[in-house]
């Protein structure tokens, strides 16, 4: 394996068998595999069907539901290792934070009906569509709207940027079934529907249009158009659905926090195996500090956001929902997994412009966390207001 620069300290036996047996999954998909799934702009079919006949995106679901019964600390060191090996976890990384949605607000008939299915069947949760065109961040404005009509919900609106919509079965679908002006609190009469896209598909009720995006992600705006969801497929109480996605939230970022770390040390792993390796004037270009120092830079910064990391992992696990510590690992992951493509970018060069040295299509890769899930700066308003008393920007 790759020098193993962050795990000595922190990890169980369990954990270090749980890393090792998907460091030999992850090892089968060299990086040529994923300069062709990048090139192609493909969905990462196989890989992700290994990951799921292993059970491996069940590893959240308790296990009288079929599923792995693992730890918010073992879902990160997963995802971590995933992208350590130069993989993209972000293509599954939903499944594993979504059913939590179902987990902690679905009712016992839910959660029997559905979680087996995911656990077991390889049915996907894959898809959560909250965005829409003229919300953005302000998720209380969303118009997307389901009327009540007898032991159904009738749905009609859109969204945007609603990612593997085309690579799921299920989603979770936030809509309003109280208007905005009709609310006091603008976070009050939003729902959480649990959508069959097979059905939704085939009825012509939910049609959509890919967006190429930066990085082969695969996103899509949806047209939804008298979308029949049965009411026994709302998730939590109506209009308290505010409440459902912001208990996910925090799982979200940590895990993607773990996915930052993870690419982080792929782009260490590289730059410094390349800088040992290429000789300029006569000698390694890693005996010079123009290239010494941002590397370890960088490996200070991953170090540091990785801590941050398991203490919230660890925090959250313990049944904290204090959003700080999983928006502050966020924050420092996103900023040293940016720091730490620069670095590799600039190690390798002209070389790492192109595709065959697999930096470039990780280093536009690396830019998108800045963003999303939620933007750096959204981050920094929320500890400003929340954390330090100041007030509220927005």
């Amino acid at each position: 394996m790759a020098q193993d620069w962050l795990a000595e300290d922190f990890l169980t036996e369990d954990q270090e068998a749980l890393r090792d047996t998907v460091s030999d999954i992850a090892k089968k998909y060299d990086m040529q595999y994923w300069i062709d799934v990048e090139e192609a702009g493909r969905y990462p079919a196989e890989w992700v069907k290994e990951l799921t006949d292993g059970g491996w995106l069940s590893l959240l679901i308790p296990e009288e539901y079929g599923g792995g019964g693992g730890t918010i600390p073992d879902a990160a060191l997963f995802l971590e290792t995933l992208n350590r090996w130069g993989g993209n976890a972000g293509a599954i990384h939903a499944q594993m934070y979504q059913m939590g949605a179902i987990l902690r607000h679905g009712s016992d008939e839910q959660k029997r009906q559905w979680l087996p299915q995911i656990a077991n069947d390889g049915l996907r949760l894959q898809s959560f569509g909250i965005t829409e065109p003229d919300a953005g961040t302000d998720t209380t404005r969303i118009r997307t709207f389901a009327a009540r009509e007898g032991d159904e919900y009738v749905v009609n609106g859109g969204k945007i940027y609603t990612s593997r919509f085309h690579q799921t079965d299920l989603m979770l679908l936030l809509v309003r079934t109280e208007k905005y002006e009709d609310v006091e609190k603008k976070t009050d009469g939003m729902t959480v529907l649990l959508v069959d896209v097979r059905e939704a598909k085939e009825n012509g009720q939910i049609e959509y249009r890919p967006i190429k995006v930066m990085s082969g992600h695969h996103t899509n705006q949806l047209s939804i158009t008298n979308l029949r969801v049965p009411v026994e497929n709302r998730i939590g109480e109506e209009g308290k659905g505010f409440k459902v996605i912001l208990s996910g939230m925090n799982a979200e970022r940590l895990l993607v926090s773990s996915e930052y770390i993870g690419s982080g040390l792929y782009f260490m792993d590289r730059a410094v195996q390349y800088a040992k390796e290429r000789e300029v004037f006569g000698r390694p270009i890693g005996m010079n500090q123009g290239i010494q120092f941002p590397l370890a830079t960088a490996f200070t910064e991953l170090r540091a956001a990785s801590l941050m990391r398991w203490h919230a992992a660890e925090v959250f696990q313990a049944g904290s929902r204090d959003g700080f510590y999983a928006n502050t690992a966020k924050l420092l992951s996103s900023k040293a997994l940016w720091n730490a493509a620069n670095a590799a970018m600039d190690t390798f060069g002209g070389a790492g412009l192109a595709s065959e040295y697999g930096i470039e299509q990780k280093f536009r890769a690396a830019r998108g966390p800045m963003i999303a899930p939620i933007s750096t700066n959204l981050v920094l308003a929320g500890i400003a207001h929340r954390d330090l008393g100041m007030p509220k920007s927005f």
